[in-house]
């Protein structure tokens, strides 16, 4: 190995690649909805052994929580890998959720509610980040812009409209709208 190679990809750049995978999308909404979606899918279908005694909290609707259960994951991974959906699946992962209260144990004894609900309301809510503010070059080509009277030329012409001479309020055909 020479002494310019970086050798192996360590931890260090494993970490900050997640980073950035994880700064563009919804995680933690897309975290908390998959971890909201796993006791509203298994409690239904759950023993307890206490001694001899076999508690079972299997339901009649324990279809209804297994199919809520898988939703609510596949809406987390969509939240996580596919971002543009981000509203909808918190959406729907909300509605799923309040559903889960009848369906499901009392939503998976209210910790995959809450969970679930949680991640919904925060891939609602998430939005990307701003792009990075630009760089002193960038800055200093903007500062030796042409100014007139002491104000930036472009922004003078933001200022000041610019109207047509052509432009009137009389309408053409008697102010009557035309399809076309």
């Amino acid at each position: 190995m020479s002494a310019e190679s970086t050798g192996s990809r360590g931890f260090t750049y494993w970490r900050l690649r997640f980073r950035a995978w994880r700064g563009n999308r919804p995680f933690w909404g897309g975290l908390f909805t998959m971890i909201g979606g796993v006791p509203i899918a298994y409690l239904p279908y759950a023993d307890m052994r206490l001694g001899n005694m076999t508690i079972a909290m299997a339901t009649t609707a324990g279809a209804g929580s297994l199919i809520i259960g898988v939703l609510l994951v596949t809406l987390g991974l969509t939240m996580w890998f596919h971002s543009v959906v981000r509203v909808f699946a918190g959406v729907a992962a909300i509605v799923l959720a309040l559903v889960s209260l009848p369906v499901a144990n009392i939503g998976g004894f209210l910790i995959g509610f809450l969970f679930a609900l949680i991640g919904g309301a925060l891939s609602a809510s998430w939005a990307p980040g701003e792009p990075a503010k630009e760089t002193a070059d960038e800055a200093a080509e903007e500062a030796e812009a042409p100014e007139r009277d002491g104000e930036r030329a472009d922004e003078l012409s933001a200022v000041t409209p610019q109207s047509n001479a052509t432009d009137s309020t009389i309408d053409p055909n008697g102010g009557r709208n035309s399809a076309g």
